[in-house]
Order: C-alpha cells, then sequence, then structure tokens
C-alpha cells in the first residue's frame, strides 16, 4: 500500500530518535541527528501539508511571496502575518558591543534581514541575476534543460544575512508534461521546520506548473543534517500517536494567469479542504 505523507514524515522522525547521534551546536539546545534523508511526493495526492498536526499554510505561504518577490524587510513579513523571521536580523547591523539578551532585543527590533533568500533568488549577489526569472522563462523555451536551478547558497554573503540558507538549493526537471522540483536543505529542524519546507516547495512547484502548462508531478527533498532537537522528542511521540486519525491531504486552487513573479500569496491561491488533528506546539531554538 502506498505510504501517506505523514508517515513517511513520521518515518523519518522515529528513525532519526531511535537510531540519531545526539550532537552539539550553536543553540545550546541538543539535538539528536541522522546523515543523509529523502523525503518524497507525489502531488497528485494532494497538497503536502502534514495532517497529524495543524501546519501554518498562511505563514508558509507568505514567507514563500517574500522569498519570490525578494523581500529582506522583517517588517513585511509580519505585516502580513509571518512571524517565522522575527527573532534575527542582519548580523552586519548588529553593533560588537552588544552581547547575550541586549543582542537579542536589538535583533528583534531590527527590520534588515539581509541577503536572505530572496535576495539570493531574484538578484543573486547584487548583480541582477534573477534566477527565479531565468527558471521560468527556460522552462517556456528549453523545458528538456536539466540546468533550471536557484540557488540561495552565495559564500561570499553568509555574513550578511540573518541566518545561512538551510534549503540551499532548487532544482526543477519535467518530464512526459509533468513537472517536478527537487530542493536539498544543509540542516533540517525535522519537528518545525520540515513541515514548512515541504509545504513551501509543494507551494511553489504548484505555482511555476501553473504559470508554464505542466502538471505538478514529483517533489523531492534531499535532506543533510537531519535531526531533531531533544525538546521535542515529546511532540513527536504525540504526533505518531495521531497517526491513526490523520486526514486526506487538501488541494489548493491557483488563480488563471497566475503571474508568479508577482503573485499574492491570500489573492491568487486558495487552500481548500484542510482538516487536522490539532496544533502541537514546539519551541524554536535560536
Amino acid at each position: 500500500m502506498k505510504r501517506t505523507l505523514d508517515e513517511k514524515y513520521l518515518e523519518l522522525a522515529n528513525e532519526i530518535l531511535e537510531t540519531g547521534t545526539e550532537k552539539e551546536n550553536r543553540t545550546g539546545i541538543n539535538t539528536i541527528s541522522i546523515t543523509g534523508t529523502m523525503i518524497k511526493h507525489d502531488m497528485a495526492d494532494g497538497f503536502p501539508l502534514l495532517t497529524t498536526k495543524r501546519v501554518f499554510y498562511k505563514a508558509m505561504a507568505v514567507e514563500l511571496e517574500g522569498f519570490i518577490k525578494g523581500i529582506t524587510s522583517k517588517d513585511w513579513y509580519k505585516s502580513k502575518g509571518c512571524n517565522i523571521w522575527n527573532e534575527w536580523c542582519n548580523p552586519a547591523v548588529i553593533p560588537s558591543n552588544l552581547k547575550g539578551q541586549d543582542r537579542k532585543d536589538f535583533m528583534l527590533n531590527e527590520n534588515d534581514l539581509g541577503k536572505v533568500y530572496g535576495s539570493q533568488w531574484r538578484n543573486f549577489d547584487g548583480q541582477g541575476y534573477d534566477q527565479v526569472k531565468n527558471v521560468l522563462n527556460t522552462l517556456q523555451s528549453n523545458p528538456n534543460d536539466r540546468r533550471m536551478i536557484v540557488s540561495a547558497w552565495n559564500p561570499n554573503v553568509l555574513d550578511e544575512q540573518a541566518l545561512p540558507p538551510c534549503h540551499v538549493l532548487w532544482h526543477v526537471i519535467v518530464r512526459d508534461g509533468k513537472l517536478d522540483l527537487i530542493w536539498y536543505q544543509r540542516s533540517v529542524d525535522v519537528f518545525l521546520g520540515l513541515p514548512f519546507n515541504i509545504a513551501s516547495y509543494g507551494l511553489l512547484l504548484s505555482l511555476l506548473a501553473k504559470e508554464t502548462g505542466f502538471e505538478p508531478g514529483t517533489l523531492t527533498g534531499f535532506l543533510g543534517d537531519t535531526h531533531l532537537y531533544v525538546n521535542h522528542k515529546d511532540q513527536i511521540k504525540l504526533q505518531t500517536e495521531r497517526l491513526s486519525g490523520q486526514k486526506p491531504l487538501p488541494r489548493i486552487e491557483i488563480a488563471e494567469n497566475i503571474d508568479v513573479l508577482h503573485f499574492d500569496c491570500e489573492k491568487d491561491v486558495k487552500l481548500i479542504d484542510y482538516s487536522h488533528c490539532g496544533i502541537i506546539a514546539g519551541k524554536v531554538a535560536i
């Protein structure tokens, strides 16, 4: 029998709990980690939003809109109800004398996120190279091209980014009238981050496919340091207990004649029939 997205996700999470290695990291909260994993989803099975816990679709969609538009203003995200980036800012603007809580307070109140994902996607290294536009053009002109890759990883500006990119690149491939998307993620917070990443790249795949006339195909994530924070173990156990009550995946409707580079996540995309088993809260490691 074909495994559901929730089943595949929880199999990965429990593999980490059973076989992972506990590691220290910059946050001060240890992780349990395994290396080199994969998660795969056929978009024909529904929109990839987990149902064994609530995934906050709006925050995910706003963040993706910001990435696509090249937004680096924290206030823009907050104004649209996305608070994912609240605790971070461009490290290059933090006064060097600030430490501890003073540094955290400065980061919380600073608007500039630096050259994060959207900056690299739309204006790589400040040289005007628009990677997303190039992918859209190539999908129209040469869909069999194997070089339709967008990279957020730019070693020259890592010290100007609120966080170095966790999901460092994505790659689209056309086969048989379907559009597949692959992303590579160097560091994966499986409880809090991965559900958002899956849904975000599922939405990106759907948007690209709609504008260019392809059917959404397969979504694949290749994951590097794949980990659970030690303070999320109980949450994963609770989520696993809910598996017997998992729901059918939702679907999305995208506006006709969508313009991906200028899309509005609230006006142009509608989430339909999302049913879930409720919120499971977890603290983000900063």
